[in-house]
């Protein structure tokens, strides 16, 4: 399943495409009315409310930046972009059934932090642009926020590891922790300039082209700088969908293994100080590469890696809670997609209705 909110100038366009996903999509959380045809104009239909053509619309076009794709990519990514607005919807209206609530004060501290070290005068050209205004962006904010919440409350909170786990877990991998050589603790954070079907982090970021990679790698370097966790911005916005639900962790690579890495990955980590970020670009691909801790040869106590693994377990619960739970919800909603049926109907022809609008058409 598609994940469902998307995040510079490196902050400044990321605060924007936050909009994009929340605000464009106001008219799809309204309380269920009776049933009724779906008027023209819906694109979708989630447990009566709808989602519409212009809701989607105006997300790609705050969202599609590089050169325009074609016809038929344009309308794959819209495809894609209404999956992902169909399990907002569903998750915005679990949020109201569990009387979850976003306070002013937390929409403002993230519209805050979303614009931080961009110049204002970039800030307002880039929403004239994209046709947006500043609430529109908090409207977003407050509707991904509120998103969370329901996860946090549904998933994370569930996410639990008892001592019995880890010891067990200890106990049948003890051959894991005995170290034949020296080796380093590293965790990543992966930045591609191409889209992935299969990034599987939190918000569903993920960079579609060389520039978009490149503001995006150096945002997240500056969310670091400011004290955000390594390991959250890892789950929230890493491109390597096997490391991200783990905080970005690769466990301990042993020299053997950094002798085989890519020359600059392998120096990163070499000539680097434990607990430092070092950023790495190659292709157009960006990493940035932690080293948590060195470790010499030998056999490692319960003690000694008791933190690790705990969080370890407790991501990989998270996850799975997660996927299960996603898939919950959207098995028990009435949804009714009636671009992605025209599609299959015309055999893959651009149904008539999703064609691009003429200028200043309403």
């Amino acid at each position: 399943m598609s994940s469902f909110i998307l995040r510079s100038w490196a902050a400044g366009l990321a605060v924007v495409v936050l909009a994009v996903n929340g605000a464009a999509c106001k008219g799809a959380s309204s309380a269920a009315a009776p049933a009724k045809a779906p008027s023209a104009n819906a694109w979708a239909v989630v447990d009566g409310r709808e989602i519409t053509r212009d809701d989607v619309d105006k997300a790609f076009r705050r969202a599609q930046q590089g050169p325009v794709p074609s016809d038929e990519e344009t309308l794959a990514a819209k495809l894609s972009l209404l999956d992902e607005l169909i399990t907002q919807d569903i998750l915005l209206a679990k949020a109201r059934e569990l009387k979850l609530e976003v306070a002013p004060t937390e929409v403002e501290s993230a519209f805050a932090a979303g614009r931080k070290n961009i110049p204002d005068q970039a800030f307002q050209q880039e929403l004239a642009r994209r046709q947006l205004t500043a609430d529109d962006m908090r409207e977003g904010l407050r509707r991904e926020l509120l998103a969370q919440k329901v996860l946090e409350r549904e998933v994370t909170q569930k996410a639990t590891v008892g001592d019995q786990d880890v010891a067990a877990f200890y106990d049948a991998n003890k051959a894991q922790f005995n170290l034949t050589e020296d080796a380093w603790h590293v965790a990543q954070i992966v930045v591609t300039p191409d889209r992935d079907p299969n990034v599987n982090n939190r918000t569903g970021d993920d960079a579609a082209t060389p520039e978009q990679a490149a503001r995006k790698a150096q945002m997240l370097m500056e969310r670091l700088k400011s004290g955000v966790p390594f390991s959250d911005l890892a789950r929230d916005y890493s491109e390597d969908p096997q490391t991200a639900p783990r905080g970005g962790d690769l466990g301990f690579l042993p020299m053997s293994a950094l002798r085989q890495a890519p020359p600059a990955l392998r120096d990163a980590v070499l000539k680097s100080q434990p607990g430092t970020v070092s950023g790495v670009s190659a292709g157009g691909m960006h990493s940035l590469v932690l080293v948590v801790e060195k470790e010499a040869a030998g056999q490692r106590d319960l003690a000694a890696v008791r933190d690790r693994i705990q969080a370890n377990l407790k991501g990989r619960k998270e996850q799975l809670l997660r996927t299960a739970y996603l898939s919950a919800v959207r098995s028990e909603a009435k949804v009714q997609n009636i671009v992605a049926r025209q599609v299959l109907e015309g055999q893959g022809a651009l149904p008539s209705a999703v064609m691009p609008k003429p200028p200043g058409a309403k």
